[in-house]
């Protein structure tokens, strides 16, 4: 799995309190409802094509192949948001997915 990109890193050294609270945000939304890891990526890959964020895609896919999805489900859903965030935003979400699944191979 690829290393964090370089502004995250400094970002952890810089604020440790803030990220350490922000990891657990992220721990405390991941138990407390019933779906799964997998789903949860999924939903949250699709989020992040929405708010455009190529980081956030990044991540979250390395996350639900972690997690056991399919790279069939991981494009399927981000095809899904076509009527709901655009052609322009999916188009370039699917690059950022085929930037994570080309450093898989």
């Amino acid at each position: 799995m690829p290393e964090l990109p370089g502004h995250y890193v400094d970002l952890r050294k810089r604020f440790k309190g803030f990220i350490r609270a922000v990891d657990n945000l992220g721990k405390a939304t991941a138990v407390s409802g019933p779906l799964d890891e997998k789903t949860s990526q999924l939903i949250q890959i699709a989020g992040a094509a929405a708010v455009k964020s190529e980081g956030a895609v990044h991540s979250h896919t390395r996350r639900a192949l972690k997690a056991g999805a399919k790279v069939e489900d991981i494009y399927h859903a981000i095809i899904l948001l076509t009527s709901t965030i655009g052609f322009p935003a999916v188009s370039a979400a699917l690059s950022w997915i085929d930037d994570v699944m080309k450093q898989q191979d």
